[in-house]
């Protein structure tokens, strides 16, 4: 990213900014919702993937541990007492079932990544945030039937997952089923974690630029997004907002197509 032009630095700033608050106010989306717009300023999806993953990894758990910091604390349940340590943000036993099923499609993903010429990543990213947004925009999103149906939804989130960072709306469309809306953000965090761990494990192995001078101007921009979602979670916690959704996946899919022509021209 060396080369780029300062009007360019500043969109990724923004972007990266949205991507912040995306990711701690709907609990996914810092990466389905913002690569689409970093691959039109710069279209290689590695440059921005291990700055994706890493901000995913430092807040995700800084998350995690403050909500359940936060809730462990005396008064924290309005009796004076500190709450139990059962009744955390994060369904492990939920987490550990469901990770079973997507762990052998996402190192299949992750190896898929590695291989994968930049354009035709690029190429299938837009393709699957342009189905994602015609989703939010009939306020249809992908849910599940039944057992068959979930696991096939993991396992194809899962290596979605591995191959770009943005499998969570399917992964969603069965977790949301089977999770209580206070536990989700934070358990989708948790696997979100893990997943990552692997994808980053892989890019130190694959040799790929992490990109780590990039993270000391990126991270806080990041953070600002962070903080601003977090005050925004309790709201969407407690209202609909469909025409949010719609007006996301307008703007999603114009992106996607004008990303899809500039790939395929």
């Amino acid at each position: 990213m060396s080369d780029l032009s300062l009007f360019q630095y500043v969109l990724i700033a923004l972007i990266f900014i949205w991507s912040g608050f995306v990711r701690s106010g709907l609990g996914f989306g810092g990466a389905v919702l913002s690569l689409p717009f970093l691959l039109l300023v710069l279209d290689e999806p590695l440059v921005f993937l291990p700055i994706i993953a890493v901000h995913l990894l430092v807040f995700s758990s800084l998350t995690i541990w403050l909500n359940n910091r936060k809730r462990s604390a005396p008064g924290s349940d309005g009796s004076g007492v500190a709450a139990a340590v059962t009744e955390g943000t994060v369904d492990w036993q939920y987490l550990w079932r469901i990770l079973a099923i997507m762990i052998v499609p996402k190192l299949i993903g992750v190896f898929g990544l590695i291989t994968m010429p930049g354009d035709v990543l690029s190429a299938i990213i837009f393709v699957i945030v342009a189905l994602y947004s015609v989703s939010y925009i009939v306020n249809k999103p992908f849910r599940s039937g039944s057992k068959t149906v979930d696991a096939l939804f993991l396992m194809v989130g899962g290596y979605i997952s591995g191959t770009s960072l943005i499998g969570a709306p399917l992964i969603i469309a069965v977790a949301a089923q089977h999770l209580p809306k206070e536990k989700l953000r934070d358990t989708l965090f948790a696997l979100w974690f893990i997943l990552v761990l692997i994808k980053m494990g892989a890019f130190v192995w694959a040799g790929v630029d992490l990109q780590l001078i990039h993270h000391v101007w990126l991270l806080p921009c990041a953070a600002v997004g962070h903080v601003i979602g977090l005050r925004a979670h309790d709201r969407i916690l407690r209202a609909e907002t469909p025409v949010f959704f719609r007006v996301l996946g307008t703007v999603l899919l114009i992106v996607s197509s004008i990303g899809m022509v500039s790939v395929l021209g």
